[in-house]
């Protein structure tokens, strides 16, 4: 899961980029990038690190051009502590791409390799994009032969370029002198849209921006126009027009479900759902399940795990008839547990980034909603942590059902082993997480309840949920594939805070 946005506008766009990535800023945190364009000329700067601390006025100076595009990383593929797979990436022909991606490629190893013997390309870093950005640029080669470069030309390509990636991938380009251009994969997995606006500064023309999320669009004074289909191809020109055509042979909507639950911003509506509508609707059926599985008048107060189960949790309680209290008060300022990298580091910094409000649990039976269950962790010191603030009883509800199974298609967490509901029952979770009840999300119900908001949904990739992997492509080999570099990264993870560590200590000796 990555944040992308791309602008093309009558004046510059370095400032309107960097408040897009802001709004962004959820979707990830590991680094950000930005690139602009002015004439035919690229620049570029990206580093490891939040928006803020990325980018200084220094930075900002240095990236003039009225067309541009940006993103914010969190790792999935690749080296995740390597500053050289920070996006965008870049190549010099043809024409000059700069390109930024939000998904992961689960065929990206075959296609490294029939990049370097068929099509002469090579491949320098572990990433994912890089090998997305030579594949395209391979084909608006072959695509391209003549001049000037049309978006004929453009969707050609693209739709080769469908035919040879599988997995997911919502990508933003830029092509040197010639434009902006943003394409989505077939099944519709992770999110794009795009919106316009009047430019700004009294520059004439308009302003058009493609996005992750619509919250970045209208965040920055734009409308949001539509959603870029699945498979379908926009080319916005250096005047602004927008050229789209649907590129693949089948397409089909079926955005990846984890958005609904976690991922998205409240405030944004992608692919015709409102994601908070969504959320509210999981917080009825969770009710439903509730009832189900014990008596309300056993749970006295109903109280969310910050940020994201609030809307869910607000709809649990109005069900039941029961209060809904904040307990906890979040540290902002504590990156997310979820992407941090150990165990070890996700139970010591859940403390740190959440603190109970003793009055809220003393003395009563308190059911916990939660957004989901991923490893376990962050629920059994959370549920310790209410113990200890004086809760009675601690129930535990999850407004998704059982993660048991990897996801392969931009969500960090890839492997079996970490998912604390694979192969376990209800009962065994409930144990380890150390509470008194445990009510799951029903995937039939959530799917039911999420899809009446938009009925031209086909349907959702719920590989976490369900198992199944829409692109029909993954196999017991790609777990394993993934596995490993899982374990690699996290060698080179602890690799790195030993250098940091002896890099301090010498310090301190030194001084």
């Amino acid at each position: 899961m990555c944040g992308i946005v791309g602008v093309i506008s009558g004046s510059p766009v370095n400032q309107l980029i960097y408040d897009a990535l802001l709004l962004l800023q959820h979707r990830g945190q590991d680094a950000a990038g930005i690139v602009t364009m002015q004439g035919t000329k690229c620049f570029m700067h990206k580093a490891r690190g939040m928006v803020r601390d990325v980018f200084r006025t220094r930075n900002m100076r240095a990236l003039p051009g009225n067309v541009g595009l940006g993103q914010v990383r969190y790792p999935t593929a690749g080296n995740a502590w390597s500053e050289e797979e920070a996006q965008p990436f870049y190549v010099n022909a043809p024409f000059g791409i700069v390109l930024v991606h939000n998904g992961n490629l689960t065929n990206a190893h075959s296609l490294k390799k029939e990049l370097f013997d068929v099509d002469r390309r090579h491949i320098n870093t572990e990433s994912d994009t890089e090998v997305l950005i030579n594949v395209l640029a391979h084909e608006l080669e072959q695509a391209a032969r003549d001049l000037p470069l049309t978006p004929e030309a453009i969707f050609k390509a693209v739709g080769v370029v469908h035919q040879r990636l599988k997995g997911s991938y919502a990508v933003i380009a830029l092509i040197a002198g010639h434009g902006l251009l943003a394409f989505r994969d077939p099944f519709g997995i992770r999110p794009l849209c795009f919106g316009e606006a009047d430019s700004h500064q009294g520059s004439p023309g308009r302003e058009v921006m493609v996005a992750s999320e619509s919250v970045a669009l209208e965040g920055t004074g734009h409308k949001l126009v539509r959603d870029v289909a699945p498979g379908e191809a926009i080319f916005i020109d250096l005047q602004g027009r927008v050229h789209a055509r649907q590129c693949a042979e089948h397409p089909s909507l079926n955005p990846c479900m984890f958005e609904f639950v976690y991922l998205a911003r409240p405030d944004s509506v992608m692919d015709g759902v409102s994601v908070y509508q969504a959320r509210l609707n999981m917080g009825e059926t969770l009710a439903q399940r509730l009832i189900s599985t014990m008596p309300p008048s056993e749970i006295d107060v109903v109280i969310p795990i910050p940020e994201s189960s609030r809307p869910s949790a607000m709809q649990l309680a109005q069900k039941i008839g029961k209060p809904y209290r904040e307990g906890f008060v979040k540290n902002r300022y504590v990156g997310r547990t979820f992407i941090m990298p150990g165990q070890g580091m996700r139970k010591k910094s859940v403390r740190q980034k959440l603190n109970a409000i003793a009055s809220e649990f003393k003395g009563r039976n308190v059911l916990l909603v939660d957004d989901s269950i991923v490893r376990g962790t962050t629920s059994k010191e959370i549920v310790q942590m209410a113990r200890e603030a004086g809760a009675r009883k601690v129930y535990m509800a999850s407004a998704a059902p059982p993660v048991r199974f990897p996801n392969v298609y931009g969500i960090d967490m890839p492997t079996k082993d970490e998912l604390i509901a694979h192969n376990r029952s209800t009962e065994e979770i409930r144990q380890y997480i150390g509470a008194d009840a445990l009510i799951y999300q029903d995937v039939a119900a959530m799917k039911k309840v999420v899809g009446t908001l938009n009925p031209k949904l086909d349907g959702f990739e719920a590989s976490c949920f369900d198992g199944v992997y829409i692109t029909g492509d993954v196999s017991a080999a790609d777990f394993e594939a993934l596995a490993a570099q899982r374990r690699s990264q996290g060698e080179e993870e602890e690799g790195a805070d030993e250098r940091s560590r002896l890099a301090l200590h010498n310090a301190s000796e030194a001084g």
